[in-house]
């Protein structure tokens, strides 16, 4: 089901391959920000419950 991609078969796999790493970064980067930032903000809300 692979097309014939000829001699630039290893140039369009490397970009694919390439992409999907990256992509799978972004997810890894983004969800790891996103625990980090929800952390900080309980954080906040606890310091402001206390202190209000």
């Amino acid at each position: 089901m692979i097309p014939d991609l000829g001699k630039y078969a290893d140039t369009v796999l490397s970009s694919y391959v390439a992409s999907i790493v990256l992509l799978g970064a972004l997810v890894v980067f983004s969800i790891l920000r996103g625990r980090k930032v929800r952390a900080q903000m309980d954080s906040i809300e606890q310091r402001t419950a206390r202190d209000g």
